[in-house]
């Protein structure tokens, strides 16, 4: 059942991948006329994204100045977390649970390559609260937590990508991993001092085959591609199911390609996130729900009181084109709260689910939400998953 105005789908035609593209890419060069399509982010060429992000996997356990842009200097540790720190320890240990990133070399002075010095204390930390203290600074060889990583930003802590050239990486991992907490991290991609001129996969933080993870208030600034990516294992793609994941109060901004995708996950809740100035490759959403193919799992999909302004190409989207296939497949989404007054090809846009024989059912929700544009529904199979928004009020 539809209970807002929308748009239903055309008649399917060869080329609508290659035109939806193209319309999205003129808006985005030059502005231009609301259209009703949006892009998605992998689309037909879905099968580029996995392929280059498992290049960067192999690659990324090989390494490869001016201080974080936004992010404000960095306190020092309290005196009382000092004091509880063994400073004699050289494992880095804490009699009080905390160990500070700087016990294992860590410089965080904004120029130094701490990429190898933070792996480290991560590796080191386990069973213990690491604490990052300063503006450090990595190459895109990334950072890789570990099972029960947890990692805790100060007031003012940082990290921020040195010059690179990569069409694909990401700042940190949480890959087949689980019990991890990630508290306040701030993530700058520095997608200024990238020499690359192609790819969209630079992630904040990637999320793959992880389970029961807590990320709280984290901020991912200037990402060449994505601020949070969440999609299944790179090793099991058919089975790895990211599953309990929950994030709160995350703020994206800046980002080229997306807030943040979510390709396959399931329980995965996002609370009172703010994604805003998204754009510099398509899709350009705050959110963008999109599988790759039929192994994803769309399931238990929260997103509460989401908050999206000035992204170029929409601000939640979802594009369901990849999904059907040999195994049958029940969607649950559900979206509460969402405020989108200044994202111009359209606060709510679901599209794409040509079911072709194949079953995708279940439910996609939108409750009381504020939208300067009314939702769209595009080349939406009848057959597919009720889409439903209700208590709309027009912003």
């Amino acid at each position: 059942m539809f209970s807002n105005t929308e748009q239903t789908a055309d008649t399917v035609v060869d080329n609508r991948i290659t035109a939806r593209r193209k319309v999205l890419a003129s808006l985005l060069a030059g502005g231009g006329a609301l259209v009703l399509t949006a892009c998605g982010g992998g689309g037909s060429d879905s099968s580029n994204l996995d392929s280059v992000a498992e290049r960067s996997r192999r690659r990324h356990g090989a390494g490869s100045s001016t201080p974080a842009s936004s992010a404000s200097p960095a306190s020092s540790a309290s005196s009382t977390t000092a004091a509880n720190t063994s400073s004699g320890n050289n494992s880095g240990t804490s009699t009080a649970g905390t160990v500070l990133d700087t016990s294992f070399g860590v410089k965080g002075d904004g120029k130094t390559n701490d990429r190898a010095a933070l792996q480290a204390a991560i590796d080191g930390s386990i069973g213990q609260i690491l604490l990052i203290t300063g503006q450090s600074r990595i190459d895109a060889g990334g950072l890789d937590l570990r099972n029960n990583s947890h990692v805790r930003f100060a007031q003012g802590a940082s990290i921020k990508l040195l010059p690179y050239k990569e069409e694909s990486c990401e700042m940190i991992r949480l890959w087949d991993v689980s019990n991890v907490t990630l508290e306040s991290p701030y993530l700058d991609g520095s997608k200024e001092l990238n020499s690359a001129t192609t790819g969209e996969w630079g992630m904040g933080i990637s999320i793959q085959g992880a389970s029961n993870c807590t990320i709280t208030s984290p901020t991912t600034i200037n990402c060449w591609g994505d601020g949070i990516y969440i999609n299944n294992s790179y090793t099991n793609p058919s089975s790895g199911v990211t599953k309990n994941i929950t994030i709160n109060n995350h703020h994206a901004s800046g980002c080229r390609r997306q807030g943040v995708s979510i390709i396959s996950g399931d329980t995965i809740t996002f609370n009172t996130p703010l994604w805003e100035n998204i754009s510099g490759t398509m899709p350009s959403c705050g959110l963008d729900i999109e599988p790759n193919d039929n192994n994803a799992v769309l399931k238990n999909i929260n997103i509460v009181n989401p908050t999206t302004a000035n992204c170029a190409g929409g601000g939640i989207q979802i594009f369901m084109y990849n999904m059907p296939g040999p195994v049958s497949k029940t969607v649950s989404i559900a979206i509460s709260g969402h405020t989108d007054t200044t994202s111009p090809v359209g606060s709510f846009v679901v599209e794409e689910l040509f079911l072709e024989g194949y079953v995708v059912n279940g439910s996609i929700t939108s409750t009381n939400p504020t939208w300067k544009y009314p939702l769209k529904l595009q080349n939406w199979d009848k057959g597919g998953p009720t889409v439903t928004a209700t208590g709309v009020k027009m912003a």
